[in-house]
């Protein structure tokens, strides 16, 4: 119990600083958000729990194929919020996520990579 407390307050940590320097510095905040901080903490974590080094693999292999339908997502918010209000710009970014990784799973399916 106490190595999830660690985590939760680990990740709340850098999400919160990820929020306040966004207010401020929204390029730093990008930057920050973009690395793939939950990628390495969950490896760690993973590692240190299981100490499987094929379950760190095959972590890192499907994070990089679930990357890619996510890209468009971050396009297709800033083109919404300038036309609608913000919580239906994001409501249907994140339903047209929804939808890209339906379709990026069938697809990695159909050919056999997940």
């Amino acid at each position: 119990m106490a190595q999830f407390i660690i985590k939760t307050l680990v990740s709340a940590i850098i999400i919160g600083i990820v929020s306040t320097l966004a207010r401020k510095y929204p390029n730093l905040g990008g930057l920050i958000a973009s690395l793939p901080l939950t990628s390495l903490l969950a490896f760690i974590w993973l590692y240190q729990e299981t100490q499987s080094i094929q379950s760190v693999s095959e972590l890192s292999i499907a994070i990089f194929w679930m990357i890619l339908p996510t890209l468009p997502f971050f396009l297709i918010l800033p083109y919404l919020l300038k036309k609608y209000p913000f919580y239906l710009a994001f409501g249907i970014s994140v339903i047209s996520l929804m939808i890209f990784y339906k379709v990026f799973m069938d697809v990695l399916k159909y050919f056999k990579i997940l």
